[in-house]
């Protein structure tokens, strides 16, 4: 059974840093690509990162390019996003999601599985 569980995610104020993290199970995400998603109250939701499982090359959405991170660690099985000088507009639900696809984008559509969510807010 494939399990993907977020974590790291509260509150920080404007400016602040957060690291999340999304531990999985059942698959390996250094076979799987792996993206983050977020999803602000009445948005939809949007791709954030992405890293792909062929040679972990990466992708940002323009939103975050600069300030987010998305990296690997194979022997724990779990995908981090660092997230750095965090602004009110990243207040969201943010996901992570594993796909079959050696190499992925940031299109909902090619993930298989997804997690629940953490809530990161920032806010002064």
């Amino acid at each position: 059974q494939v399990q993907l569980v977020e974590s790291g995610g509260g509150l920080v104020q404007p400016g602040g840093s957060l690291r999340l993290s999304c531990a999985a199970s059942g698959v390996a995400v250094n076979y799987h690509s792996i993206g983050w998603f977020r999803q602000a109250p009445g948005k939809e939701r949007e791709g954030v990162s992405c890293i792909s499982s062929n040679d972990g090359s990466t992708d940002y959405a323009d939103s975050v390019k600069g300030r987010f991170t998305i990296s690997r660690d194979n022997a724990k099985n779990t995908v981090y996003l660092q997230m750095n000088s965090l602004k009110p507009e990243d207040t969201s639900v943010y996901y992570c999601a594993a796909s079959r696809a050696l190499a992925v984008g940031l299109r909902e559509s090619w993930y298989d599985y997804w997690g629940q969510g953490t809530q990161v807010t920032v806010s002064a």
